[in-house]
């Protein structure tokens, strides 16, 4: 079979601080109390069936067995990213999210990930990070409940990055729609609460001991990072992520820019604009709210029109299974 972009079924997942504005963004099929938009996904918890073309309803992991060269990941390996859409008409809980060494005798793999803000409310703002120097301050003020004076609000608007190693202290607040990319995980260590209660009425758990062996102290600070700007016939890029477990570029394209051999997969958010996209067996159109898998074997790749996107590939190593 030719290889072609690949696009997906979102999985819609309830939270208790969900809302009801990714409707607005195209989600037709999203009811009030949706906090999340899985759009790319392998993990259990969650996997987006292919939505188009001759693999229409198969999951990643059957494509990846079956056509393993379009995706240029060592053998064996799980499918490595996960890609959300977050509505948070609430508060989210203050978490942290453990490094894979931590996670994978555990079953699950490291959280590190990646914000673009989409949308925000006047006066929006996250929780990145703590004011604690040691473990044992930290340990102390969360006992205490200290929580004004141990965390770090910090305001933001729409367009807006944030890079989230594992480890950081965070949340995001209430008003904020967010792209987040992150590796395929879902281990979250809550810390705080706010006090809510669940569906059933009770207070939802906390993860303080886990919490307390991942975190990191003292605590990075918010990661904007300082754009490397390329250029190229047709587009301006913003390396935005150059981390240890993925690759993280801002395309802005205006006219017509070729996209090159990569070695590996990439995924593609549409995140403003539109466009086509065309390959040497094919074309298809490409607009805001697209979530697309380009097969590494898919090149060269011509982009037009006018649109913004992050592109996103896995960083390939001997821990990317």
């Amino acid at each position: 079979m030719k290889a072609y972009p690949l696009s997906f079924r979102p999985v819609f997942q309830e939270r208790i601080w969900g809302g009801s504005r990714l409707r607005e963004f195209g989600y037709s099929g999203a009811s009030d109390g949706i906090g999340e938009a899985w759009v790319i996904s392998d993990h259990d918890h969650g996997p987006t069936p292919v939505a188009d073309g001759p693999l229409a309803g198969k999951r990643l992991s059957e494509v990846m067995r079956a056509y393993p060269e379009w995706f240029g990941l060592p053998p064996g390996a799980r499918f490595p990213l996960l890609v959300k859409v977050i509505d948070a008409s609430e508060d989210l809980s203050v978490q942290v999210h453990p490094d894979d060494r931590y996670a994978r005798p555990r079953g699950d793999a490291g959280k590190t990930e990646a914000w673009f803000v989409l949308f925000a409310e006047p006066g929006a703002s996250i929780v990145y990070g703590h004011r604690a120097q040691t473990r044992e301050e930290f340990e102390k003020r969360m006992k205490e409940g200290a929580w004004g004076n141990l965390l770090v609000k910090v305001p933001v608007r729409a367009g807006d990055f944030f890079y989230v190693p594992s480890g950081t202290l965070h949340a995001i607040g209430r008003g904020l729609l967010i792209l987040e990319i992150q590796q395929s995980s879902d281990t979250t260590y809550r810390v705080y609460d706010y006090d809510r209660v669940g569906a059933d009425g009770r207070k939802r758990d906390l993860h303080v001991k886990e919490a307390l062996a991942v975190t990191r102290c003292p605590s990075p600070k918010p990661q904007r990072p300082g754009y490397a700007r390329s250029g190229r016939v047709g587009a301006v890029i913003e390396h935005l992520v150059r981390g240890e477990v993925f690759t993280i570029d801002h395309w802005r394209v205006d006219g017509e820019a070729r996209l090159d051999e990569s070695g590996v997969f990439r995924l593609i958010n549409v995140i403003q604009g539109s466009g086509e996209m065309v390959w040497d067996h094919g074309r298809r159109p490409v607009a805001k709210g697209d979530h697309l898998l380009l097969p590494a074997v898919l090149h060269p790749v011509v982009l037009s029109g006018r649109f913004e996107a992050l592109f996103s590939a896995p960083v390939i190593s001997t821990r990317a299974k």
